[in-house]
């Protein structure tokens, strides 16, 4: 008997979403006009902020009026309610640059990681009626509408369809394909507003490339041969599940795929250390060779795609839509960049950096200086000879100050190439994960026994 539910009854651990959710606006000129409405609010506090500062006799800056909270909450909310390439971006501002913004700013910012509103249920009935065609309901025994999860561009749904299937389906916001390059364009010209870009600062290549990595993320057909692509390169290893994908019921804006009864990674924070450490472990692990012998990675860090089966310990990995393939070549420069690093090797380490594209002819050679500075600080986990506590903050925090003094004196620092930034997200992202899970764990040794001939690169 089919059971089409709004209230969840099947499903454990649902998120307390509200019962009606927030329509996603669709077209171009709604957008727009959120965009314009967002402007018009930053533009209003900053006057009366303003005036409130001059009452008291100060003479504010424009940045400081522009950065306050009562502002930055304004555009981190409205960017949570249009969701698409408008949330993602503000999503990898926040994770991406939390520490070199100014902590007011990254703490607000960093409300974007959390779920978004979603779809009510009208939307979503229109989404699947235009993928899947009028009647669809008769393939299942049950659809929710309730979302498991609802992020920047889709919301996830649980589904049991009538051959016994048992599924997670991903139903993407309608509009978010066709707004992209607007919403990027709208979001960087916000954030030259607040004068978060330093001058002098060529960021239209990165934005060219957040674009096509939006436009691959919201096509679901692709991230789904992903899905299967990283079951077949897994399949034999006994820390992984990753769900199977449903052919028939994927399109380009529908994910069908196995549902796994799984919890949240960061509930093991209270797990025992040796919990912890295999999980840390297991995770570093898969992205050495993710690099080193895949050159294929999911680069998206966030900590949702990764879950926890309690039964069996093993992680489940979600959301391929950011996997990026890498060339040999460009895994040979890391692999020697590492070694570089673990002899504590920094003229090396320049020379894999400056080969990898780090750095140019153009370079000041206190920037140079700098960088390398701070790489060989990061790196300090490969050359530690032995267990590294991520519980230990000194290195993260002298990094942040180093970080801060370089923003604070507006520095041009070198654009790294696009595939090395999506390689410091990934590797960034699994550095704070691990520090979350207060893990202890051996890089040196993980790099130093991956063999980059041996199957799959699997230690068991």
């Amino acid at each position: 008997m089919l059971l089409l539910a709004y209230e969840e009854r099947h499903v454990p651990s649902r998120p307390p979403f509200p019962p009606r959710g927030l329509p996603v606006p669709s077209g171009r000129l709604s957008r727009l006009a959120r965009f314009g409405g967002m402007a018009g609010g930053v533009a209003g506090g900053v006057l009366m902020e303003g005036a409130r500062r001059l009452a008291q006799g100060k003479r504010p800056r424009l940045g400081d009026l522009l950065l306050t909270p009562g502002n930055v909450s304004k555009v981190t909310n409205r960017l949570a309610e249009m969701r698409g390439a408008a949330m993602k971006v503000g999503q990898l501002l926040s994770m991406d640059a939390g520490d070199v913004l100014p902590a007011e700013l990254a703490e607000i910012l960093g409300r974007l990681r959390a779920d978004a509103e979603p779809m009510p249920k009208a939307q979503v009935q229109a989404v699947l009626d235009r993928q899947w065609g009028r009647g669809w309901e008769k393939r299942f025994d049950y659809f929710s509408f309730r979302p498991l999860a609802a992020a920047s561009i889709g919301q996830v749904h649980r589904a049991q369809t009538t051959d016994g299937r048992d599924l997670a389906v991903k139903v993407q916001y309608p509009g978010v394909r066709q707004s992209i390059d607007s919403d990027v364009d709208n979001v960087a010209t916000l954030l030259r507003i607040v004068n978060i870009v330093p001058p002098g600062l060529d960021v239209a290549p990165l934005l060219a490339e957040g674009k096509r990595q939006l436009h691959e993320e919201a096509d679901y057909e692709r991230e789904g041969r992903y899905l299967r692509r990283f079951g077949e390169l897994l399949v034999e290893d006994p820390a992984f599940i990753v769900p199977a994908m449903h052919d028939d019921l994927t399109t380009p804006d529908v994910l069908a795929m196995s549902f796994v009864k799984s919890r949240p990674i960061e509930e093991l924070g209270q797990a025992p250390q040796e919990e912890r450490d295999r999980i840390a472990t297991r995770l570093i692990d898969l992205a050495f060779r993710e690099l080193f012998r895949f050159h294929l990675m999911q680069t998206d860090p966030n900590l949702a795609n990764y879950r926890y089966e309690p039964e069996s310990g093993k992680i489940v990995l979600l959301d391929f839509g950011a996997t990026r393939a890498f060339s040999p070549e460009l895994g040979q420069l890391y692999r020697r960049l590492t070694e570089a690093a673990i002899r504590g090797d920094a003229a090396g380490a320049e020379a894999e950096m400056t080969a990898i594209g780090y750095f140019d002819g153009a370079t000041a050679p206190d920037i140079r200086e700098a960088v390398i500075s701070m790489f060989m600080m990061g790196t300090e986990g490969l050359r530690t000879g032995g267990i590294y506590d991520f519980t230990d903050t000194a290195m993260l925090d002298e990094l942040r100050t180093r970080a801060e003094t370089l923003a604070a004196d507006r520095a041009v620092l070198p654009l790294p190439p696009i595939d090395a930034l999506f390689l410091q997200r990934k590797f960034g992202g699994l550095y704070l994960l691990a520090r979350r899970l207060r893990a202890r764990v051996d890089v040196g040794t993980l790099i130093a026994g991956l063999d980059e001939n041996a199957p799959g690169g699997i230690r068991r």
